[in-house]
């Protein structure tokens, strides 16, 4: 498996859980730019776990380990628009875009750290320098809305697309710190960089650069390569006129000397016309009855003329190019995407999408053909031709039928694995095996069969790879939340494959951790086998979160293989700081890694010092710092947080995070306004639904929509307070949806009540998406708790997502009254208390279109409620543009100001500023007015971020 390129898009999403994992490659990513810097980790070809890489992407929250990773961002803060503003004097005109208190916008416009990236022998580090929010001018690019991709069709990629604007190359010294920046040279005047990939042998860089100039063909992205020693930068093609098809997956190192390219077709013409008259009407049909139940996907195909667009813009020619200006072109031109070497670097295994297309589905489910190619260009055998999967039920662990999860076995030159369903795909159907692993040679003999490795029960996860004596197969079963991890050994058939671990997925407290990979000579990731001077036994390297009624404290066990004894080798300090195990810095060279010359890279926090990354070497563990980056926001470097712990009625325990103001003291200053930000989750155990996520020790990451902003504000924050809406055995969870959510919310808030910290008169309710649909459930069923609520981008309307929606996979008509009980549309009859309502015009996330807050405020409208609609012009699910941030800001700002502080003071249907200025300012004067009627003394939530990741179309 090759660690693929991350898509980094100005959009971004509140993160509930541990971040989105798709198929079998780890894609996590922070998006916050005062968070830890994200890192980069090469690999050729590891095939590791979901289920591990799930545990993974919980300590590598801030961690990236891809090789191109692309960030918002200018060097030196934010960009500037020429977009219309105005002065905002007038509060309820909603004319132009405004500016937040300067405290908020101080916290927001403070320039982004740089992404690290390591070098695969870890001797150098990039800093990846970026700049901070774009632009709307950015956002407004055209773009092509196509079978669930926006394409930006000047640069021929995916749009929104960010960059970075240089590279830093830094030595690691042998004592571990880091030498003088070497800024790498050769580079375009404004050149915006991406998909930044190391060479295998760390001596090169490939990567993308566009400089958008007023001719139009600068937006095109061009391939270029770097000299790691010298410094030096250089377009790889030496013709002017090849560019970079990004739209899919785009190059790839083939050997050190050779990559892969994407390019657009030289033969390629204009793109096609919209016809002024259609040649028919727009038929679907279903005459043979079949069952196709789909979620309410956004940006799909609609015509003939969108299907010849979505071939124009995603159709690559193939071609090989070496270091000296070799070019090869290598098969015919087709749509692309992805492009995998095997570990020996003798062969590709090359995936491409064809016709027919669907209106029903995006394009990770249309057909997909997945050929095997010689290292030089000469077409082998095609492995699979899945056929459209319009099909597939949307009841969770329901996959695609056919062969998926294809990839290289990484401790092999050239095997090739993969899965295969045995239910159809349809979760619901019992059958034993579920799903059967098998292998082969990239050229079988004749009348070879493929050998079948290993069968599973639940279904199909992942495999971390070793040798022939050891591999762990990770299953999983969502509707029990069972996790099962097998040992199997692939090179003895006589060997019996026996359980390691057989967990809820829910018990973070009994996760023993995931074997730490290494680095083999021929780029890939293997489990690291560790030796010990003393004995001959075979231990792995578990590198575990470390969950615990305390919190987290992650830890490094040395687990015996064969007895499954376990020695506690390095735990996190328990007291002040949040230190996690990111990689391995000792697997440069092959042979074997004893444990008292082990080397590992931390990052290390505490609630008030941001993250540094140290080097910690064995046996004394000695500790060398990497990193010294600044205070991301000074200001608030004395906040105060807590990780705190109460009851539900129904005996649950719930956990939050209060974060207070820097100086507060609850004698002097009383109680706060409180601003309660959370999202809700299910679960199918009141035990696990109590245990403990997250350490007390964590640093504040704030991002530019967080709540915790507010702290700017002298507000209380409760963060995150748990709302686990639960379904035991055969009970499903959201059929008490309304009565839990109520339960949880009325918990934590006589919680901070209890504590002083918080004024039960002035205690706001926000969250974003599902976060949103929760907000509006409380002010309609619970209006005692909150005096006003901020409802950020959800679905109000559960009516209009029929076919499931979050983790509902019961259709409308299976379950009518669960989805019209949860609807809050339903119950805009009953909200009272002021609500704010902000959605993205161009939100493309699945069930929250921006009709759900136009007809949720039409509702609310209707029956005289307060309340307010902003739509933020191109932004889509997260908000990204510096205006439609720093508005936001502003509207959220004003909403509590108006609504939150000033609650006791004046009736809840009138504006408390209608006669006073105005807390607001504007763009074009750049200064902050505090309102008399604010009272506040001028001094995520999770963070909302989005990933979007090429599709690997398993």
């Amino acid at each position: 498996m090759r660690l693929h390129k991350v898509y980094h898009r100005f959009s971004l999403f509140h993160f509930p859980k541990p971040p989105l994992l798709l198929s079998s490659t780890p894609h996590f990513l922070s998006l916050n730019p005062s968070a830890p810097p994200p890192l980069q980790f090469i690999s050729r070809s590891s095939s590791t776990s979901s289920a591990a890489l799930r545990a993974k992407a919980m300590r590598f929250r801030n961690v990236v380990p891809v090789n191109a990773f692309e960030n918002d961002g200018a060097s030196n803060g934010a960009a500037r628009s020429s977009s219309s503003t105005t002065d905002c004097e007038d509060s309820s005109s909603g004319n132009g875009y405004c500016l937040p208190p300067r405290e908020i916008r101080d916290i927001v416009d403070a320039p982004p750290l740089p992404t690290l990236s390591f070098s695969p022998n870890r001797d150098k580090i990039l800093f990846l320098k970026r700049r901070s929010l774009p632009p709307l001018a950015e956002l407004a690019r055209p773009e092509e809305k196509l079978a669930g991709v926006r394409i930006d069709g000047k640069c021929n990629s995916r749009s929104r697309m960010s960059y970075y604007t240089g590279i830093g190359i830094y030595q690691i010294m042998d004592d571990g710190t880091l030498g003088p920046e070497k800024e790498l040279s050769g580079l375009p005047s404004g050149a915006k960089i991406n998909f930044v990939t190391w060479s295998n042998d760390g001596s090169h860089l490939a990567f993308s650069v566009r400089t958008d100039e007023e001719d139009g063909r600068s937006s095109m992205l061009k391939v270029w390569v770097a000299d790691i020693e010298a410094g030096q930068a250089r377009p790889l093609f030496e013709a002017p006129d090849i560019f970079l098809n990004a739209v899919f997956d785009n190059f790839v190192w083939v050997n050190n000397s050779t990559l892969l390219v994407c390019t657009i077709p030289l033969s390629r013409g204009g793109p096609p016309k919209k016809p002024l008259v259609p040649s028919g009407p727009k038929i679907q049909s279903n005459e043979q009855k079949d069952i196709i139940q789909t979620r309410t996907y956004q940006d799909l195909l609609k015509d003939e003329y969108d299907e010849d667009l979505f071939d124009y813009y995603g159709t690559s020619q193939l071609v090989l190019v070496t270091l000296d200006g070799s070019v090869k072109p290598i098969g015919s031109p087709a749509i692309y995407t992805s492009l995998d070497p095997s570990p020996d670097e003798k062969y590709i295994m090359i995936s491409s999408m064809h016709r027919p297309y669907s209106f029903t589905v995006p394009c990770g489910r249309f057909p997909r053909k997945v050929d095997l190619w010689t290292a030089d260009g000469k077409f082998l055998r095609e492995l699979c031709d899945l056929p459209l999967a319009e099909d597939i039920p949307i009841t969770h662990n329901s996959v695609r039928r056919g062969k998926r999860s294809i990839h290289w076995r990484a401790d092999k030159p050239s095997t090739l694995v993969w899965v295969e369903t045995q239910d159809g795909g349809d979760a619901k159907i019992e059958v034993s095996p579920r799903d059967i692993i098998y292998t082969e040679p990239a050229e079988p003999r004749e009348n070879e069969e493929p050998v079948v490795l290993h069968k599973l029960d639940f279904r199909y996860g992942g495999i971390s790879w070793c040798d022939d004596s050891l591999a762990l197969v990770y299953e999983s079963w969502y509707r029990t939340r069972r996790l099962r991890t097998w040992i199997i050994s692939p090179g003895c058939e006589s060997a019996s494959p026996r359980i390691l671990f057989d967990r809820s997925s829910e018990d973070v407290y009994s996760d023993p951790g995931s074997p730490m990979l290494r680095k083999t000579s021929i780029g890939t990731y293997v489990i690291a086998k560790i030796k010990k001077e003393s004995d001959e036994g075979t231990y792995l390297l578990l590198n575990g979160s470390g969950a615990t009624p305390q919190g987290n404290i992650p830890f490094l066990d040395l687990f015996n293989i064969n007895t499954g004894n376990k020695e506690r080798i390095w735990e996190s300090d328990k007291e002040k700081y949040y230190e996690t195990v990111v990689a391995l810095m000792c697997d440069q060279d092959e042979g074997d890694i004893y444990v008292n010359q082990l080397r590992v890279l931390t990052s290390k926090e505490s609630k008030t010092e941001n993250t540094q990354y140290f080097i910690l070497s064995w046996p004394e563990k000695k500790a060398t710092q990497v990193t010294n980056f600044p205070h991301p926001y000074p200001q608030l470097s004395s906040l105060k947080k807590e990780m705190i712990r109460y009851q539900r009625s129904d005996g649950v325990q719930l956990t939050a995070t209060l974060y207070l103001p820097p100086d507060y003291d609850p004698a002097r200053d009383g109680p706060l306004p409180c601003l309660m930000w959370s999202y809700p989750g299910e679960f199918k155990s009141k035990d696990a639904a109590g245990q403990v996520r997250g350490s007390p020790n964590e640093f504040a990451g704030i991002g530019p929509t967080s709540p915790m902003l507010w702290l700017a504000r002298r507000f209380a924050i409760l963060s995150g307070p748990t709302i686990p809406i639960i379904g035991e055995g055969n009970e499903e969870a959201n059929d008490r949806y309304v009565e839990q959510l109520v339960a949880s919310a009325e918990a934590a808030v006589e919680e901070v009540i209890r504590r002083g910290v918080a004024h039960p008169d002035k205690i706001a309710v926000g969250g974003h998406s599902y976060g949103a649909f929760m907000t509006a459930n409380l002010l309609a069923h619970a209006p005692h708790l909150f005096c006003c609520g901020i409802a950020r981008s959800g679905a109000y309307n559960r009516t209009l997502t029929p076919f499931g929606f979050q983790n509902e996979d019961r259709t409308l008509w299976e379950a009518v009254d669960t989805y019209v009980e949860m609807s809050p549309f339903i119950s805009a009859n009953k909200i009272k208390k002021p609500i704010l309502l902000i959605h993205g015009e161009e939100d493309n996330n699945p069930g929250t279109l921006t009709m759900q807050s136009d007809r949720f405020y039409n509702a609310l409208k209707g029956h005289g409620a307060l309340c307010r609609l902003v739509i933020l012009p191109f932004e889509s699910h997260g908000y990204a543009a510096r205006e439609s941030v720093m508005h936001v800001l502003w509207e959220t700002d004003r909403w509590l100001q108006n609504y939150c502080v000033t609650a006791n003071s004046s009736d809840a249907g009138e504006d408390p500023n209608e006669h006073e200025e105005d807390a607001s300012c504007s763009i074009s004067d750049g200064e902050s007015k505090v309102g008399a009627a604010g009272g506040v003394a001028e001094r995520p939530d999770h963070e909302i971020d989005k990933i979007h990741t090429m599709h690997r179309y398993n």
